[in-house]
């Protein structure tokens, strides 16, 4: 993946989520022109910075470099509460789910 593609995955993602540049930037710890600097090509985050980018999506770094397809946030959001639910409470979920 090249930079320009980096970037505009990095607007995708963002986008999807329904968040801004400067609340994301200020999410993530950093100034308030952090993600716009990035999103315009001026710069790339640090190895480091990505990994947290990608928590912030709440996505492995091997699904932002997917960038065929945009992961469902929600979906992402919705399975993390499943994994963490108590296994009576997760098969219960379950059950309505193969109920609909």
């Amino acid at each position: 993946m090249d930079e320009e593609k980096f970037c505009e995955r990095l607007i995708q993602l963002r986008l999807s989520k329904g968040v801004s540049a400067r609340d994301m930037s200020l999410s993530l710890g950093q100034s308030e022109s952090y993600i716009n600097r990035i999103e315009s090509g001026k710069m790339l985050p640090s190895m480091l910075s990505f990994f947290y980018i990608c928590d912030y999506f709440g996505i492995t770094p091997e699904e932002f470099f997917a960038s065929d397809e945009i992961p469902d946030l929600e979906l992402i959001e919705a399975t993390k509460k499943l994994r963490s639910l108590d296994e009576e409470k997760r098969r219960h979920i379950i059950a309505v789910i193969h109920d609909l």
